[in-house]
C-alpha cells in the first residue's frame, strides 16, 4: 500500500495544494492511492517530479492546465509536476512559503520543454542522502557501505553525505580503486591504535555533536517562546490581570511546557472536540484539575490587541451559567485558553440522540433555558461591558455533571461600549441560528442572540434540529416551520411528545408565544435578554406553586429552583405523572379539537 507525505499527501489536511490531493480507495483490494477520483497511481517519484497512473475505466479524464502545478508527458500516462510557479531565486526570497526546507536539500528549476522557459521548481536531496526533501529531516543519509554502490576493496566506513573506504590494519594501498597490501608486523599494532582512535573520536564527536544539537533546540524553542509572550502583550495582560480586584481567584498565565503536560503533548486522543474557530483539548493540570483547552486557528497579529482586551474582560465575568476561563498560554504563536472542564456535553448531544428520545425532562428544559437566559441576560447588560455572544446554540450550551447549563465559546463575541447599541461587523454565526436582520444589514446587536436563544428554545420544544434533511434531499428551516405552523394553527403537531405529555396546554402556549416573539424579523419587535430571562422565570415558579412546592424566605428563588430541579426532580415529577396519564388522551383530544376544527 502507498503511503506519502507532503507535498503527495494522503489526507485533504496536509495537502500543499488541492491539485495535490492524492486519496487512499481501502474499497479495493489492494488498498490502492486514486488521484482526481479517476486514476490508479501505480509509482510516485519525488526525484523526478513524475506520477505514473492508469484510468480505473480506461477512458482519460486528466486535461492538461496550464496554471495546475501538473504538465502532462506525451504519453498521458506520466504527469510531471513542479511545487509552484516561480524559479528557485524567486522562492528563496520568501521562506516561509519555500518548500525545500530540509537542510540537506536542493532546489532544481523545472524548464517547460516547449518553450525552455522556468515552469516553476522542485526539490531533491542532496548527493549522498535520500527521502524527502520537502519535509524538515526528511533527506536522510544514504548508507553506502550496505549497498551495491560503492566498490570498497577494505574497510567501507559511512559518513554523512559519503563514505570512507580504507585498507584493513596491516594493510596498506588504495581500497577504492585497487586493493590493499599486507604491511609488516611493525604496523599491526599501529593500524589498531589508528583505528581504535578513529573509532573514539568519532563517537565522541557524535555525541557531543547530539548534546549540541539538544542544547541549541531548547535554546531556540526557549526564545522562540519568549518572543511569542511579547508579541502577544503578554506583560500587558499580566499587569492587567494583577491589578483586577474584581475577582476572587485570579486568571492565570501558563507556560506552554505546562500545557504540553497537561495535554500529553496535544495527544489526538484529548481532542473533546473540533469547531470553526480552533480545536478543544481536555488537560490536567499539575494541581489535578481537569481543563478544557482551546487551541485557536491561526489570529491575525492586528488582532491581538482584541484578543488581549477579550481574555482581560473574559477574566472578570463571574456567573454560574457562563464557562469559566481559567487562563491562557501566550508563549504559542497563536494563543491558548484555558477553561473549566465540563463533563456532561452539549446540550445538543442530549436534544439530538442517535437513537430514542431525549432523557431531558421538561422541568429540566425549562430550567437549562432559564440559566442560559440568566448568563445570556448578564452579558448584555450585568457585565463590566456589554458583551455580544454572536454564535448562541444549543452545541455552545454546556451541561456539567447536575445538568446545570453553561454557556461557552467565546471565539465569535464581540464587546462594545455601554454607550453604544450596536457594532457593524463580518457575517457570522451558524446556519439555522443566524438572525436574518444582521445577516441582512451586518449590524450586530443584543437582539441577534435572541433570536439565536429562540431557535434554541424551539429545540427544546420540538427535540428537532434547526436544519433538517428531508427525503428529497432538501433543507427545513425549524423557525420558518414552526412560525407557518402558529399561523396555521398546527403547533402541536411540531411539540415532541414527551414534551406533551409532561407539560400544560398553558405552558406550551406560553413559551410558544415567547418563541414567537424572539424570533420575529425585525429586531426591534423581539424582547431583550433579561425580559426573556423573566419570563421563563415566572414560568417555573408557576410550575413549581402548581405542584404545591413553597419557595422559603430568604432562599434566592433561582438558586431554590435550581436545587429542586436537580434533588427532587424525579420525586415531584412521579407524583404529577400518574395525573398527567390519566388526563394525557382527554388534554390532546381538547388541543386537537381547539386547533383543527371539523
Amino acid at each position: 500500500m502507498l503511503q506519502f507525505s507532503f507535498p503527495l499527501g494522503y489526507k485533504r489536511v496536509v495537502i500543499r495544494d488541492r491539485g495535490f490531493a492524492l486519496l487512499c480507495n481501502t474499497t479495493s483490494h489492494p488498498p490502492t492511492l486514486l488521484y482526481q477520483d479517476y486514476y490508479v497511481v501505480s509509482k510516485i517519484s519525488l526525484d523526478e517530479g513524475q506520477l505514473e497512473y492508469t484510468s480505473l475505466d480506461g477512458y482519460d479524464y486528466y486535461s492538461y492546465n496550464r496554471r495546475s502545478h501538473f504538465t502532462s508527458s506525451k504519453d498521458q500516462s506520466i504527469i510531471n509536476w513542479v511545487v509552484a510557479y516561480q524559479s528557485c531565486k524567486n522562492a528563496t526570497k520568501d521562506m516561509i512559503t519555500y518548500a525545500c526546507i530540509d537542510e540537506h536539500s536542493i532546489c532544481l528549476d523545472v524548464n517547460d520543454t516547449r518553450d525552455s522557459q522556468v515552469m516553476g521548481y522542485r526539490c531533491n536531496c542532496l548527493d549522498g542522502y535520500h527521502g524527502n526533501p520537502y519535509l524538515r529531516d526528511g533527506c536522510q543519509d544514504i548508507d553506502e557501505c550496505n549497498s551495491s554502490l560503492p566498490v570498497c576493496n577494505g574497510i567501507c566506513i559511512n559518513t554523512k553525505g559519503g563514505f570512507d573506504c580504507i585498507c584493513p590494519p596491516g594493510t596498506s594501498g588504495d581500497p577504492l580503486h585497487g586493493a590493499c597490501v599486507p604491511n609488516g608486523k611493525k604496523n599491526l599494532l599501529l593500524g589498531v591504535l589508528l583505528g581504535a582512535s578513529i573509532g573514539t573520536s568519532l563517537l565522541l564527536l557524535c555525541i557531543s555533536l547530539i548534546i549540541l544539537s539538544r542544547k541549541w533546540k531548547l535554546r531556540n524553542q526557549k526564545k522562540i517562546r519568549q518572543r511569542n509572550f511579547h508579541q502577544n502583550h503578554g506583560l500587558l495582560l499580566q499587569q492587567l490581570i494583577s491589578t483586577s480586584e474584581h475577582v476572587e481567584e485570579k486568571t492565570n498565565i501558563f507556560s506552554l511546557e505546562e500545557i504540553e503536560k497537561a495535554t500529553n503533548n496535544f495527544d489526538e486522543t484529548r481532542i473533546l472536540g473540533r469547531g470553526g474557530h480552533g480545536i478543544v483539548y481536555k488537560g490536567i493540570l499539575s494541581d489535578q484539575r481537569v481543563v478544557a483547552i482551546k487551541k485557536s486557528k491561526t489570529v491575525k497579529r492586528s488582532e491581538i490587541d482584541q484578543f488581549i482586551n477579550e481574555v482581560a474582560v473574559l477574566s472578570q465575568i463571574c456567573h454560574r451559567n457562563v464557562v469559566k476561563l481559567l487562563g491562557c498560554c501566550l508563549e504559542t504563536d497563536v494563543p491558548l485558553l484555558i477553561y473549566e472542564f465540563i463533563s456532561n456535553g452539549t446540550l445538543s448531544d442530549h436534544l439530538h440522540v442517535s437513537h430514542g428520545e431525549s432523557k431531558l425532562s421538561w422541568d429540566d428544559r425549562l430550567r437549562i433555558a432559564t440559566e442560559s437566559a440568566s448568563a445570556l441576560a448578564y452579558l448584555h447588560s450585568a457585565a463590566s461591558i456589554s458583551i455580544f455572544h454572536r454564535d448562541v446554540k444549543s452545541s455552545n450550551i454546556l451541561l456539567d455533571d447536575t445538568f446545570r447549563a453553561k454557556v461557552s465559546d467565546f471565539g465569535a463575541s464581540r464587546f462594545i461600549p455601554i454607550d453604544q447599541t450596536h457594532i457593524v461587523t463580518a457575517i457570522h454565526g451558524t446556519f439555522g441560528y443566524l438572525d436574518p436582520e444582521y445577516y441582512h444589514t451586518s449590524q450586530l446587536t443584543e437582539k441577534s442572540d435572541v433570536y439565536s436563544f429562540g431557535v434554541i428554545l424551539l429545540e427544546l420544544l420540538t427535540g428537532k434540529k434547526p436544519v433538517n434533511s428531508t427525503n428529497d434531499g432538501s433543507q427545513q428551516n425549524l423557525a420558518m416551520n414552526f412560525l407557518q405552523a402558529m399561523r396555521e394553527n398546527m403547533l402541536f403537531d411540531l411539540i415532541e411528545d414527551r414534551i406533551l405529555h409532561e407539560g400544560t396546554k398553558q405552558e406550551l402556549l406560553e413559551i410558544s408565544s415567547l418563541i414567537k416573539v424572539c424570533l420575529s424579523l425585525k429586531g426591534v419587535e423581539r424582547p431583550t435578554m433579561k425580559e426573556v430571562e423573566y419570563r421563563l422565570q415566572s414560568m417555573r415558579k408557576t410550575r413549581m406553586k402548581k405542584r404545591g412546592v413553597c419557595i422559603p424566605e430568604g432562599i434566592e428563588e433561582t438558586e431554590y429552583l435550581l436545587n429542586m430541579s436537580i434533588h427532587s426532580s424525579s420525586e415531584l415529577m412521579g407524583q404529577i405523572d400518574q395525573a398527567n396519564s390519566r388526563n394525557y388522551s382527554l388534554e390532546k383530544e381538547i388541543m386537537w379539537s381547539q386547533n383543527y376544527p371539523r
